[in-house]
């Protein structure tokens, strides 16, 4: 089963999820209620890492689909 999305949130998803991610890693620091600054750094990790992924998956795809030019 594909997903299907369109374009705006196809191009802004990555951004998300490194925003989210950000976020979760800055409230890890100011959080200190049993046990939420490690899930919230668990959480930024991933995330993190999912958006640079994903960004540096579809330069690759994209810079390797482009007709090269002779």
């Amino acid at each position: 089963m594909r997903i299907w999305l369109t374009k705006p949130i196809y191009e802004t998803l990555p951004y998300f999820y490194l925003l989210a991610g950000l976020g979760c890693l800055i409230a890890s620091i100011y959080l200190d209620y049993w046990y939420w600054p490690l899930l919230c750094l668990l959480i930024g990790s991933v995330c993190l890492i999912f958006g640079l992924v994903i960004l540096l998956r579809r330069r690759d795809f994209r810079r390797d689909d482009k007709p090269s030019a002779k």
